[in-house]
């Protein structure tokens, strides 16, 4: 069965099933950045700027936690059990939307890929009131495992915890990247341009979304994952699963498979949480020609894909692509020492880490 093509005001209408709270300032500019392609000698390039969307230093989690914590307040919860690495842009963004929703925060956050020194996200984690507890698990699975088994431990003392689930998550993280992706579609089309590529740091529930996305909303041209962690598992078919979990939750008859997700792993690095050369050189690129910053983590090496797609001549001159920052910033404190050595100098990264 051919499935319909939606517009954006149809598929804004389909999200409208799922109970949602306002955090986010939305839309976020559509910024079209002439230095920084002419400093690449490529196409036209627009930044969408999901790093500006309010909370904390803004980032794409925001969008997420417009869904996740709805369905918080939705179930009567009195405390969010969260958790990721220590320098989590997630947990940063979290830790602000309970604050302002009246939420107790508890975060579980992983040493495994960076040091515990109170800098950066940590450091605004901290300063929200956040219940911080270090781990050693790494994250994904294993704390996974501990927030599941931190949150019984609160729902036996009687409290009412709403923890983060990898399963229930991810689809309602994902519906808000569709609308993400609705807002970039009608930006572009004010301007009568047509995008040739959108470009995103993400191996999760942003990915899905923009994937599901495309299908839906008919769109012709790739939307490329740039992967910024090594999962143990099929990325492709696992961000598949995760669209087709959030097709179902909106009832939307599209399905996709392994196939429809556009992805590539070569520019993670030695791994998750290690600047990268590339990355390094996307942060002062964009910065030297845009005062514009990049985190390490994720959007430098999004964007360091980009640059080499630019650079292999993917793209005319003429056509419009746009990356989507999906923020992070707070984390380039973290990675002083990392981000200031010389050009050419890998050492520092990989002591940092170890």
């Amino acid at each position: 069965m051919r499935c319909p093509i939606l517009s954006t005001r149809e598929l804004r209408q389909a999200i409208e099933l799922v109970p949602r709270i306002r955090l986010a300032h939305l839309p976020t500019p559509l910024e079209e950045v002439r230095r920084f392609a002419a400093a690449l000698g490529g196409p036209r390039l627009f930044l969408k700027r999901d790093d500006c969307t309010g909370l904390l230093f803004g980032g794409n989690k925001t969008r997420h936690n417009e869904f996740l914590l709805a369905d918080a307040l939705r179930q009567n919860a009195d405390v969010v059990v969260w958790g990721a690495g220590v320098q989590s842009n997630n947990c940063r963004q979290t830790a602000a939307a309970c604050n302002k929703l009246g939420l107790e925060c508890h975060l579980y956050l992983s040493r495994a890929s960076h040091n515990d020194d109170i800098q950066g996200n940590l450091l605004l984690d901290h300063l929200m009131g956040a219940k911080v507890t270090i781990v050693d698990a790494p994250i994904g699975p294993g704390v996974d495992q501990i927030l599941l088994a931190e949150a019984e431990k609160l729902r036996r003392a009687g409290r009412r915890p709403y923890v983060w689930d990898r399963c229930t998550g991810r689809p309602l993280g994902a519906a808000s990247y569709l609308l993400c992706l609705a807002e970039i579609i009608d930006q572009l089309r004010d301007e009568s341009l047509e995008p040739a590529a959108i470009y995103v740091a993400s191996a999760g529930a942003t990915g899905a979304g923009l994937a599901l996305g495309r299908v839906v909303l008919g769109l012709r041209c790739p939307v490329r994952l740039v992967s910024p962690i090594p999962w143990p598992w099929d990325v492709r078919a696992d961000l598949a699963e995760v669209a087709n979990q959030t097709a179902a939750l909106l009832r939307l008859p599209h399905r996709l498979t392994a196939d429809d997700v556009d992805l590539t792993e070569d520019h993670i690095g030695p791994a998750y949480g290690t600047v990268t050369a590339a990355g390094r050189e996307a942060i002062r690129l964009l910065a030297h020609s845009e005062g514009i910053l990049l985190d390490p983590v994720y959007t430098a090496k999004g964007m360091a894909g980009l640059i080499a797609d630019v650079r292999q001549g993917r793209f005319p001159p003429e056509a419009v692509v746009v990356f989507i920052h999906t923020g992070g910033t707070p984390a380039v404190f973290a990675y002083r020492d990392e981000l200031l050595a010389p050009v050419g100098d890998q050492g520092t990264a990989h002591r940092a880490h170890s």
